[in-house]
């Protein structure tokens, strides 16, 4: 009896795409849907299999659409259902798989929820946020000692309607939603199964390590971080159970749906325990590369943590280099090449890997004046918009955005990158082609071999389908001999020559080689 195939989550190349910064169709400087769907043909030729739609809910943008206001409708600065529509079915006629953010541990404070909620402790919706008590002995103390992102401030705002606190781990904007009310759990689920019903293949889930909190709000012990000890702040077994039943939801729908969590933990292991025993997560984003600088070994122990703690729970790993949260991997790797060698290894590596728009651009963070700065984060540079084409405005069709160009716009650009067979997007396409054409590649093995220091070498191979890929993470030029004999077939700095593997590596060259 023949094995089942493998999901398509698990074969896939997933591209990540913030709305905001794609392309503008109507004239107002910010990204929309129909600008989504009009480069549906680059990630078509580009070859990848999947897109997440960073949020495009209605929100009040404080916390540019992760603080949502109706979570299933559009909101107009993006367009309407009917351009989602269009999207989801271009992209689906294309064979791209189409994922959606989803922000489940709270809501805007615009939204009707929390507008009843704070009305009164006594109305349809009083227990659908966490609110808490003052002190009697000093009522202008916060419950506890928590620290919500961004502003590093109090994680409680005072309410004076309801003379109570109520919990934002982000903006005041932002409160947590009560997911130990059964009621906001089911208007959850509910809201899922709206986008589901409508066809989306998967979701992306904001910060859903968080969306439970252990009972009583202990103080974080002085000096602890909730992203290295997250079980002070987190009822992660508690969290665990809730993913399971959002598990279920998915799994009784057709077609592998899927979704991926944010899980900010700083921790493989702990990040481990969010796969359940494969009844929970169908994935969860492996961060701690984020922060590996290009060093092999700094790398070889980050593949290593991942073997060890996900392998024996036959949990499937993602790897990812850049996101709309930090800055683009071409700028904190300081040049060109190692961010070429870097996707390489990105798109070899066992397991699903998720691309930054823009990344097959060689795109590097733009540098924002004081005045146009305008995330509360600081990550304005990793979202500046997409140069598409040579001209001033881009093919944005005005040259004033809502965030300015990247570095380097007018040279790298979708347009002259996609005439030069020796661009980064020409790079990532034969990264990608290859990949697609090799199981050993999507769904292999994976082995370490000898190699010089400074080098990673790999095998993956799926039956008799083999690939070996060996990464130099150094300035310098290394030798590197392998037994047997292998052809190029891609390179990081040269062409798709198909030559013979000469047993020499150039500086921070990666090369796929295959028998």
């Amino acid at each position: 009896m023949s094995a089942s195939p493998a999901p398509w989550w698990q074969q896939a190349v997933v591209y990540q795409i913030y709305p905001r910064s794609f392309l503008d169709t109507n004239g107002d400087g910010v990204g929309d849907l129909e600008g989504i769907r009009r480069k549906l043909d680059h990630l078509e030729w580009l070859g990848v299999d999947a897109i997440w739609l960073s949020p495009f809910f209605k929100s009040p943008m404080k916390d540019f659409g992760y603080d949502v206001a109706d979570y299933c409708d559009v909101d107009p600065l993006f367009g309407n259902m009917d351009d989602f529509d269009r999207l989801l079915n271009d992209a689906h006629s294309r064979g791209i798989k189409v994922m959606i953010d989803w922000v489940p541990n709270h809501s805007s404070d615009q939204h009707p929820w929390f507008q009843e909620s704070k009305a009164s402790r006594d109305n349809a919706k009083a227990d659908w946020y966490i609110w808490h008590d003052a002190d009697p002995d000093d009522p202008t103390r916060p419950p506890n000692n928590w620290r919500c992102a961004f502003t590093n401030g109090p994680a409680w705002d005072w309410c004076d309607e309801r003379q109570q606190w109520y919990l934002h781990l982000f903006l005041p904007e932002q409160p947590d939603l009560n997911w130990r009310n059964p009621e906001v759990v089911e208007a959850m689920h509910g809201t899922l199964r709206f986008w589901l019903d409508n066809g989306v293949d998967g979701f992306r889930m904001d910060v859903i390590h968080g969306i439970l909190k252990q009972p009583g709000f202990p103080d974080m012990p002085e000096g602890s971080d909730a992203h290295f000890t997250p079980e002070v702040r987190y009822d992660i077994e508690g969290t665990i159970d809730a993913v399971r039943d959002l598990r279920r939801l998915l799994d009784s729908y057709p077609g592998d749906r899927a979704m991926v969590g944010e899980v900010y933990i700083l921790s493989t292991e702990r990040v481990a325990e969010f796969y359940g025993q494969n009844d929970a997560l169908h994935m969860a984003f492996n961060f701690p590369p984020l922060y590996a600088p290009w060093n092999a070994e700094k790398w070889r122990k980050r593949i290593d943590r991942v073997v060890e703690e996900l392998d024996p729970k036959d949990a499937w790993p993602t790897w990812v280099l850049s996101n709309h949260d930090n800055p683009r991997h071409r700028t904190r790797y300081g040049s060109e090449a190692r961010a070429r060698a870097a996707a390489v290894l990105l798109l070899t590596l066992r397991g699903t890997p998720f691309l930054y728009a823009g990344e097959e651009l060689g795109l590097e963070d733009a540098v924002i004046p004081s005045d146009r700065v305008v995330d509360p984060g600081g990550r304005d540079g990793c979202r500046a918009p997409i140069p598409w084409t040579s001209e001033s405005d881009h093919g944005w069709g005005q040259d004033d955005n809502w965030l300015p160009w990247p570095a380097n716009a007018d040279t790298h650009n979708a347009e002259v990158a996609r005439h030069d067979d020796g661009s980064v997007l020409h790079l990532y396409q034969r990264i990608l082609a290859a990949r697609r054409g090799s199981a050993a590649l999507r769904l292999g093995s994976f082995e370490y071999l000898d190699a010089p220091e400074g080098v990673l070498a790999y095998v993956r191979a799926s039956g008799d389908d083999r690939r070996l890929v060996l990464v130099n993470f150094t300035d310098d030029e290394i030798a590197c001999e392998v037994a047997d004999s292998w052809r190029v077939e891609v390179s990081s700095v040269r062409g798709p020559d198909g030559a013979g593997y000469e047993g020499t590596l150039g500086a921070n060259e990666a090369v796929i080689l295959h028998p």
